[in-house]
């Protein structure tokens, strides 16, 4: 994390603890998330959910999750620093490589 004018700037692969609305409810929670890229005070977030159901990229107690997890690409959010109240830990460079390849193949229809 660096400081700046406003407040902590995140770092892509930082697992933060952020407030987040869902789409389909007015409801706000606190969750466990992915910064994917911090802009002008403003975080894009990939969320995390220890439902090991759910489809998306593991994330392991080994790898610093407190409980095994998910990371759902499905889910992305933006939400200002001020949402965010704390970083836990870092991703691998190996996990951020496979998070970026499969949002990659999410955009990929984007191309032509």
């Amino acid at each position: 994390m660096r400081k700046m004018r406003f407040g902590i700037m995140f770092k892509s692969g930082d697992l933060v603890i952020a407030r987040v609305q869902y789409t389909d409810t007015y409801e706000v929670k606190t969750r466990p998330a992915i910064v994917l890229f911090e802009e002008y005070d403003n975080v894009v977030i990939a969320g995390v959910t220890s439902n090991l159901n759910m489809k998306g990229i593991p994330l392991t107690k080994k790898e610093g999750a407190v409980e095994d997890s998910i990371i759902k690409l499905n889910y992305i959010f933006t939400v200002s620093n001020a949402m965010i109240s704390k970083k836990l830990f870092h991703l691998s460079l190996e996990k951020k490589r496979l998070i970026y390849e499969e949002l990659n193949k999410k955009l990929g229809g984007l191309k032509n």
